[in-house]
């Protein structure tokens, strides 16, 4: 293919023309991109993520900026956000003076990066409202069974999702079977069926 030559070099390949990548590096750096944003970050993060990947070459600033038509101020940023997650690399020849980026290509790793960085904390402090929540809601002795049955499957949700969350970091795996029961049964915490 056109521009792939250089690839085994480790050097950028040439793109489709000043610039440009190649229709279907648009479109899938764009998919990227969208999820990435769907997700709460910057779609730009997604796409030079996507880029470095897709091609398995290092790049430059400067060559990320043309390659996705980007403003340097722009790449900067991302590239210190990405280097921040730890979904790319830096590193600097001897023979040249300017950073060249790589993209992590451990799937896994990456999402358990994010996730440790931003999902599992907030997932647990979510538990906790929801089971101090409940705590408040018994105290008052006010609250009928059915609202708190209620609440109780809403903290039993947050504990399992907090569970499988902690369960994933650990060990890459993730069992959603607990939630699935809690959605369908409503059973927290595995006694009786609480009222709907």
């Amino acid at each position: 293919m056109k521009g792939y030559l250089s690839a085994a070099a480790g050097h950028p390949p040439a793109s489709g023309g000043e610039g440009r990548l190649l229709p279907w590096e648009a479109l899938a750096t764009d998919a990227v991109g969208s999820v990435i944003e769907f997700w709460g970050f910057k779609r730009n993060q997604g796409r030079v993520w996507a880029l470095l990947y897709l091609r398995g070459v290092s790049y430059t600033a400067a060559e990320l900026e043309l390659e996705l038509s980007l403003s340097k101020g722009g790449v900067s940023m991302l590239l210190r956000d990405l280097e921040h997650w730890g979904v790319v690399t830096r590193a600097r020849s001897a023979t040249e003076t300017a950073y060249r980026f790589t993209a992590s290509t451990d799937f896994v790793r990456m999402v358990a990066r994010v996730i440790a960085g931003r999902e599992a904390d907030f997932v647990a402090r979510v538990h906790a409202q929801l089971e101090e929540a409940l705590r408040l809601a018994r105290e008052s002795g006010g609250v009928s069974p059915m609202v708190l049955g209620r609440l109780e499957r809403m903290s039993a949700l947050a504990e399992q999702v907090d569970r499988a969350v902690r369960l994933f970091l650990k060990t890459a795996r993730l069992d959603i079977g607990a939630l699935i029961g809690i959605l369908r049964e409503g059973r927290p915490r595995g006694g009786p069926k609480s009222p709907r």
